[in-house]
């Protein structure tokens, strides 16, 4: 038999109070006697309402404060997805007792980061979210927080060398593999694949190196292939990753318009390895290389202006707004909820092109 919904109403006319004095005790607000309060949680309890939890919950009077370490929204815009939809999450789960506290970074200052997770730190808080982009600062943190038992959540970078509570986000080295397939697809002549890594640490940033190592793992298979097929081999398509700077840098300029002036170089398509794709398309369409393919990562407003333009071939969608709200909900589970956490939560990538954008931003 389907169970029957229990109302608010229900609980009110049950425990013979009003319905506001229901929705008081439901969202821990407003003035209530502890008589009334717990005869309104025993009612909640026998009639089954949401079961058992929230009762449980909502008269604990336990209250959790969560930290996030995240670069900051105002200064990136990819940021701005993660930081809505942790905001998201934090807005449901006030009603439990939760309260989140941001701690937002300089996406490139290493010092930045340190400072704010130091800061997050001393909070003592009850668990911290972070998007740990700076690999040797990041375990660092990781081995105080074990000390501290603090229970932690990584998102948006994976670093597998101490065990984290759990991990929300993509799965870097797939989504560069992914990338290889996409830069490449229906390319019927050989050339010179580029990854473009744009104002990175490289050798400090995990998420970007394990895109590199899946893209470059693509080709690898693919010339292994075409090896041992029967027949005349094809020529082999050449990798290069070049480090680039800040956009704001003359040098950015120069080196791309070195690349695209040489033909020798024989360029069929660029991966950028963020979400800043929409900082090479102008070159492309300055130098009116439509025969270039274009690869990056989410859903920008400047990408979604090139992808409309043709210029951007392919977006993949991080889930970004996911990473931030699912990453906070892991910790709401294991803390407040008693629920088994995952240790690893890979989220779909999405490849989104002009034909079905207007899908994933209505969704």
């Amino acid at each position: 038999m389907e169970k029957i919904a229990v109302r608010i109403k229900d609980i009110a006319a049950k425990a013979n109070v009003s319905v506001g004095t229901v929705d008081r005790v439901l969202h821990n607000r407003g003035r209530v006697s502890e008589k009334v309060r717990q005869k309104v949680l025993l009612m909640m309890e026998e009639l089954d309402y949401e079961p058992n939890l929230i009762a449980r919950t909502l008269g604990s009077n336990r209250t959790y404060q969560l930290a996030v370490v995240q670069p900051d929204h105002l200064i990136d815009p990819y940021w701005q997805a993660p930081w809505d939809g942790i905001g998201k999450a934090a807005k449901e789960l006030k009603q439990y007792g939760v309260n989140v506290t941001m701690y937002p970074y300089e996406l490139t200052e290493v010092a930045s980061f340190v400072a704010q997770a130091e800061a997050a730190t001393r909070s003592e808080p009850d668990g911290i979210l972070v998007a740990p982009l700076f690999y040797r600062e990041s375990l660092a943190f990781f081995e105080r927080w074990q000390a501290q038992r603090i229970p932690y959540v990584l998102f948006n970078t994976y670093i597998a060398e101490l065990p984290s509570l759990s991990y929300v986000g993509q799965d870097s080295y797939q989504s560069g593999f992914l990338a290889g397939k996409l830069v490449q697809f229906g390319q019927a002549r050989p050339g010179t694949y580029l990854i473009a890594h744009i104002a990175e640490d490289i050798a400090n940033s995990v998420h970007v190196t394990q895109k590199e190592r899946g893209f470059r793992d693509y080709f690898a298979q693919l010339a292994a292939q075409n090896e041992a097929a029967p027949g005349p081999r094809p020529a082999p398509d050449a990798v290069v990753s070049i480090d680039l700077p800040d956009p704001s840098d003359p040098s950015f300029a120069r080196q791309l318009n070195r690349l695209l002036d040489d033909a020798e170089v024989n360029l069929r398509g660029i991966f950028v390895s963020t979400s800043k794709a929409y900082e090479i398309a102008p070159y492309l369409q300055a130098y009116h290389r439509e025969d270039v393919r274009l690869v990056g990562y989410d859903l920008l407003e400047k990408n979604i202006h090139f992808l409309n333009e043709n210029v951007i071939d392919f977006l993949i969608n991080q889930n970004p707004h996911e990473q931030g709200y699912q990453g906070v909900f892991a910790l709401a589970d294991q803390l407040v909820f008693k629920k088994e956490v995952p240790p690893l939560k890979y989220l779909p990538l999405d490849i989104i092109t002009k034909e079905n954008l207007r899908y994933y931003i209505e969704k």
